[in-house]
């Protein structure tokens, strides 16, 4: 299994050595590490030195908070170009839902031209996206990436309306399931929707979840429970789950 989104940068370094371990036994083969900011950045480019053959590092600035000032923005853009080798996506970028109401529509407008420079890196680089974009950003986000014929992206935590959903999976672009597939009925029913040729599966983690969850840390050892809840709304085996999920990341992400 690989846990296709993970703020890994966000556990402690002491968590992380012993974390990675257990992971591995676990049969989690890797995890693609997301960054929400240039420090976020340079530290998941640090982890990738790290773990070279377990991370699969993306550089990015999440778009729910503040965009970053025109320097920072510069360097994040300059960064994905001198360390093209070691990144395999731009993430996490999008549009911001959940902030709005705190940050103002004015920071939506920053974050879309900001999201249009960083499609634009990653089309030039040929590297795919990592994105945050839920409920009535999907659209304007899925059509900034037809308007710029990018081929490969990845909707982490896909949320939206079923014509919405049926539109991103009929452009080619894939999305991931987090633990909320196995208690919340929306998750499900994304679940039932998507082609299992264009899923995968991650944790967000450390982000906390409710259900089954509650007041447990979370790590990529949920995937397991993950592939559970899928194989059985797919109706198939849990191995072909995993076969699946795994092999559809790497189309993603390529190797690390």
């Amino acid at each position: 299994m690989i846990d296709a989104h993970l703020h890994l940068d966000q556990y402690t370094a002491e968590e992380i050595d012993r974390f990675i371990e257990q992971w591995r036994n676990a049969g989690i083969e890797g995890v693609v590490a997301v960054s929400k900011d240039l420090a976020s950045s340079y530290r998941t480019l640090e982890l990738k030195q790290q773990y070279p053959d377990f991370v699969y590092a993306a550089v990015g600035h999440h778009p729910e908070q503040p965009p970053p000032d025109e320097s920072d923005a510069n360097e994040l853009l300059a960064l994905i170009e001198c360390e093209r080798e070691q990144i395999s996506a731009v993430g996490e970028v999008g549009l911001p839902h959940y902030s709005l109401d705190k940050w103002g529509t004015d920071l939506l407008e920053k974050q879309r031209a900001l999201l249009a420079a960083f499609i634009r890196e990653a089309k030039k680089l040929d590297l795919p996206l990592a994105l945050h974009a839920v409920h009535d950003k999907v659209q304007p986000v899925l059509d900034m990436l037809l308007s710029d014929k990018i081929e490969r992206a990845h909707f982490h935590w896909l949320k939206a309306d079923s014509q919405t959903l049926q539109e991103v999976f009929d452009s080619g672009y894939s999305l991931s399931l987090t633990p909320e597939v196995c208690y919340r009925e929306r998750d499900k029913e994304v679940a039932r929707l998507a082609p299992l040729e264009q899923m995968m599966i991650e944790t967000d983690g450390p982000w906390p979840f409710s259900g089954p969850f509650e007041g447990i840390p979370t790590t990529p050892m949920f995937l397991k429970d993950v592939v559970r809840k899928i194989a059985e709304l797919k109706n198939c085996p849990e191995t072909k789950i995993m076969e699946q999920t795994v092999k559809n990341t790497k189309k993603i992400y390529g190797e690390r």
